[in-house]
């Protein structure tokens, strides 16, 4: 890995921002500040979807591209601690993950557990906010948010069938007609809450979208599918249309408080 003495937190793609449309990327880079070193860690396994979600940084950005929408991607690798966890989440910074031991994360005084949140995990939820909020003026409406991820083909031994997964809680009103318009095509194996559930508490989409009654959709796509830039470039062409006939509706541009799955007793 290269690694610039300046290190942000994030990086946003601008776009029309009265399109009413924001493109999210939790995971979309791997790189980690000059003095973390590699944690510990072999080179090798920041080629893994350990350290970040392989391909996703390509398809948000092609996506933006595409759509003339904003995007925010997180500039840290989720190793040093993850954007896409509530900050009380025990894996917010993981020790072990997928049979890896991550040596410059445990044991972890909580002094620096608050100097990675300070310094990376809150600037990059601001700039989300942010983002939220410029786009909500711009539009004059509220926004959809689409937070793109990709999953590994094989998780503790088990294979994973999906192409691409949509992941939400219980707003239907985008993931719904995500999930029908990829299954429409025929080949593709679409997950319904797979390979994750979308009901997460502290996760991004509950902290931005779910909490203030936005609409939004969580996708996941198979990593294989866009580890190089082709795959990247098809999979956003497949995905352009549908989000943008999605943002057109006016019902997707509401404000509407479903609640939370994570809200049951």
């Amino acid at each position: 890995m290269t690694r610039s003495t300046v290190f942000a937190p994030f990086d946003m793609v601008e776009g029309d921002r009265a399109k009413g449309l924001v493109l999210l990327a939790d995971h979309a880079r791997r790189e980690l500040p000059q003095e973390y070193g590699d944690l510990g860690l072999p080179a090798a396994e920041f080629g893994r979807h350990i350290a970040y979600d392989i391909g996703v940084e390509a398809v948000t950005r092609e996506l933006a591209a595409l759509t003339g929408a904003p995007a925010v991607l997180a500039g840290f690798s989720r190793l040093l601690i993850d954007p896409n966890r509530g900050e009380d989440d025990p894996t917010l910074i993981r020790q072990l993950y997928d049979g890896t031991i991550v040596p410059g994360n445990y044991p972890l005084a909580e002094e620096e557990r608050e100097r990675r949140l300070e310094n990376f995990y809150r600037p990059y939820h601001d700039a989300v906010a942010a983002m939220i909020a410029s786009v909500a003026e711009a539009a004059g409406q509220a926004p959809l948010i689409l937070s793109v991820h990709s999953f590994t083909p094989v998780m503790q031994g088990r294979i994973r069938p999906w192409h691409v997964g949509i992941l939400w809680d219980k707003d239907g009103r985008a993931p719904r007609p995500l999930i029908e318009a990829l299954a429409a095509d025929g080949s593709l194996v679409v997950g319904d809450n797979e390979p994750y559930d979308g009901a997460l508490r502290g996760d991004t989409m509950f902290k931005h979208a779910t909490a203030n009654g936005l609409a939004h959709a969580l996708v996941e796509i198979r990593q294989d599918l866009i580890a190089d830039g082709a795959g990247a470039l098809a999979w956003a062409e497949r995905l352009a249309p549908i989000v943008d006939a999605i943002n057109r509706r006016p019902d997707i541009h509401e404000v509407r408080m479903f609640g939370s799955r994570t809200d049951r007793a």
